[in-house]
């Protein structure tokens, strides 16, 4: 994923000077990058974290969520270590802090050195998110070249309604 942040400044290239011309792009992938879905950022103790764009929420009893995230993550060593992690809505004012978790942007210090959290037992979640899930680890297992992470909702903070950041086509977008 490569994301050109138009804050002044923040830019070293327009394009993604690696990345697969789009007709050597596979149809799949082709197609995933045409559905918008919700920037998160996903953390456990440790701390660690990752952004995913890949969440998605089951209502029933119990509600259920489900990810795909990098197996070789630190996120996923995290997560197993403590059988649970937290989920938080991104919204645009978070651009950046996706691009640091993503490994897209520099984080000297480490990830959680700057911003303001809040500790959480399922791991730390960014304090001006607007509201985060926390989730007990069910079952993960390799589904495509991610693995396919399912786990239970065990608590729902949600502050206040925030617009969500959308990942489409390889950028950032807000709703407006």
């Amino acid at each position: 994923m490569f994301h050109v942040n138009h804050e002044p400044g923040a830019e070293i290239h327009h394009t993604d000077p690696f990345a697969v011309p789009a007709g050597q792009k596979s149809g799949a992938r082709r197609l995933r990058g045409r559905l918008a879905a919700p920037v998160t950022l996903w953390s456990a103790p440790g701390p660690a974290g990752l952004t995913v764009s890949s969440t998605l929420v089951a209502e029933g009893e119990p509600d259920r969520l489900l990810g795909l995230i990098d197996p070789e993550s630190d996120l996923w060593a995290a997560v197993q270590a403590a059988g649970r992690f937290a989920v938080a809505p991104l919204g645009p004012p978070h651009r950046q802090l996706a691009d640091r978790f993503a490994g897209l942007f520099p984080s000297p210090g480490g990830l959680f050195a700057t911003g303001s959290w809040t500790d959480t037992e399922y791991g730390p979640v960014p304090a001006d998110a607007g509201g985060w899930a926390g989730c007990r680890l069910d079952d993960a297992r390799e589904y495509g070249w991610a693995l396919l992470v399912e786990a239970t909702v065990e608590a729902v903070d949600l502050a206040e309604e925030t617009a969500p950041l959308l990942h489409y086509r390889g950028r950032y977008h807000d709703l407006t």
